[in-house]
């Protein structure tokens, strides 16, 4: 059933999320901090454009939200204009930004106080999952409202899951990242010492992809850090925003990630290359500039 729906948030992963819901008959109204962004997506599907967040959710059954983060996240909830300002008790609040899991329990606490259901929803997949509706959806909630929105969400994931309370679905996501860190860091040292071996690393590649060193970031992202390409993908910036929440929430928890600490002073020092918006298969760059440096 078609079901009225606002959309707050129009970067690389919610643009194409919002496309879906409005393709799949909802009726989308949308918000974006650039209104010339938001024009050109209710051009390119049906949906409304509106000023303001509260603006966005008034009237609408469930709030979706994508921006960049924990502020960003505030900006758009919080306030006279805010979303929580526009929502009825009764409705439900999504969150796909990835965020601590701080603010999305501070920001279900603000919820409940006005009779509004709160989801955190990150999600795995990258622009290009957005673009062809595969996203993993991991989500925190309680069980009423994560069924309530599942069939709406389904138009974009591949994979959902509630884990847990409100919280549970950014502490996923870190679980997420944390392997993520590892993987790319042990792919771009592979890639370096098969170079430094003498050995062709795409034959390398080609071969070990076939076997227990698998993974998605082989299949994907080998082929262009061996051609020096980065300028796509999923942001050195945003990763290591993504790392902050990890291991802030480690040293609450006490979980011991020498690994993950490691490897986001790894990206620091990509941004100190410049590679701030490099993908996130870039950590090869200073593992080539240190080697140049010793020769």
């Amino acid at each position: 059933m078609s079901e009225r729906l606002a959309f707050l948030g129009l970067g690389a992963m919610g643009y194409p999320m919002a496309g879906h819901l409005a393709g799949a008959g909802h009726e989308v109204t949308v918000y974006n901090r650039s209104r010339s962004r938001a024009d050109e997506w209710v051009g390119q599907h049906r949906g409304t454009v509106v000023e303001t967040p509260a603006g966005a959710a008034a009237g609408c059954s469930v709030v979706f939200c994508c921006v960049g983060n924990d502020d960003d996240l505030r900006s758009v909830t919080l306030g006279d204009d805010g979303a929580f300002a526009g929502m009825e008790a009764g409705s439900v609040f999504v969150d796909h930004t990835t965020t601590s899991a701080e603010v999305a329990r501070e920001l279900a606490a603000q919820c409940r106080e006005q009779g509004i259901e709160y989801v955190d929803a990150p999600v795995s997949g990258g622009q290009a999952g957005a673009d062809n509706g595969q996203l993993t959806v991991m989500m925190g909630g309680s069980e009423e409202a994560v069924a309530r929105v599942a069939p709406i969400i389904d138009c974009y994931a591949r994979m959902q899951a509630r884990l847990g309370d409100v919280g549970s679905g950014q502490l996923a996501k870190m679980v997420n990242q944390i392997c993520l860190a590892g993987t790319i860091q042990g792919l771009a040292e592979a890639i370096h010492f098969a170079k430094r071996a003498g050995l062709d690393p795409s034959e390398v590649i080609a071969v070990i992809s076939k076997g227990a060193a698998q993974s998605w970031q082989m299949d994907n992202r080998a082929a262009t850090m061996i051609e020096d390409r980065y300028d796509f993908g999923f942001a050195v910036d945003w990763m290591r925003k993504d790392l902050g929440y990890v291991l802030n929430e480690a040293r609450r928890n006490g979980a011991r990630l020498p690994v993950a600490a490691l490897v986001d002073q790894f990206y620091a020092a990509v941004q100190g290359m410049g590679g701030g918006r490099w993908d996130t298969s870039s950590l090869l760059k200073p593992l080539e500039a240190l080697s140049n440096e010793h020769e």
